[in-house]
């Protein structure tokens, strides 16, 4: 039963055996100093690696921090910190003196799927500063020359990310290209709670079966930092646990379970994704949260 979720980390997890070694996967992990914060980095080093984890070769980090979460302003404050630390580490430390474009990947009218453009609504952007009042100024403040752009998605424009995006790269002369998706999770634990920040690029709309064409350092020219957040699941996975939890106690052989749920995906589950009732408040808290990581990443002096 084919469950799909856009965390490395979970794919990862799928397998039979935690402790599994996988040829060309290196899973890491560990707990910053004095934090509730775990990070996990999914390293995929070579194309058989990329083969059984279903993902193109690269970093994968994620960020689980569902202890900091509707908490105090200081407990968040940590957060935002690791998640720039995460964020300077992907890019190598190269980000300074960069022409960097943050594209907000998403519908705003769909709660689930509006991340993206919220990030963007509170990005501080600064290239049109830069350009006016001189490099005097981006120095005595400490900026990066950042541009911003929510390109919508293609009911609305007539066109794809990629090529609203190939357009901009080209005419603004971007070096690095941060993307802001929402994306599927395996886990209902990691919903709105998970940040993945990945060098690997992104395919708009693959953790619900719509693939779009991939915007990646291949096909755009530009090194790129995908950032995403999980905020649904499919409805499928859900069904799938809890048949499951209450079958398998109850003699059901493993070929009865694949059965059912064959016959479940297949009639009344299929392309159903689900999301939490308090998503309005979830996707306004990691929108700011995100956002506050990128200003202090590249606007340091506000």
């Amino acid at each position: 039963m084919e469950q799909r979720t856009d965390l490395a980390l979970e794919v990862r997890e799928s397998f039979p055996e935690d402790d599994v070694e996988l040829s060309g996967v290196v899973l890491s992990e560990y707990r910053p100093e004095n934090t509730e914060i775990r990070i996990s980095k999914v390293e995929i080093k070579d194309d058989r690696g990329a083969k059984q984890m279903g993902k193109p070769k690269g970093v994968y980090v994620t960020v689980e921090a569902k202890e900091y979460l509707n908490n105090s302003r200081r407990e968040e404050d940590i957060l935002v910190k690791e998640i720039a630390k995460q964020v300077k580490e992907l890019c190598d430390n190269e980000c300074r003196g960069k022409r960097i474009l943050v594209a907000g990947l998403g519908n705003r009218d769909v709660t689930a799927d509006s991340i993206g453009p919220k990030v963007i609504e509170k990005l501080f952007v600064t290239r049109h500063l830069i350009q006016e009042l001189g490099e005097d100024f981006q120095k005595k403040h400490r900026f990066e020359m950042v541009s911003a752009i929510a390109p919508g998605v293609m009911a609305q424009t007539g066109m794809e990310s990629f090529e609203i995006l190939s357009g901009i790269v080209r005419e603004t002369k971007a070096e690095l290209l941060i993307l802001i998706d929402a994306l599927a999770a395996r886990s209902t634990e990691r919903l709105n709670t998970t940040i993945q920040l990945t060098d690997t690029g992104i395919c708009p709309g693959a953790g619900i079966g719509n693939h779009r064409k991939a915007l990646n350092q291949e096909t755009l020219g530009v090194k790129i930092l995908s950032i995403g957040v999980p905020t649904v699941v499919d409805a499928a996975t859900i069904v799938k646990d809890t048949m499951d939890a209450v079958l398998s106690g109850q003699g059901f052989s493993e070929e009865e379970l694949k059965s059912l749920h064959r016959e479940i995906r297949e009639e009344s589950t299929k392309n159903m994704f689900v999301t939490p009732k308090n998503i309005d408040e979830s996707i306004d808290r990691m929108s700011n949260i995100l956002a506050d990581a990128l200003n202090l990443c590249f606007a340091p002096g506000l």
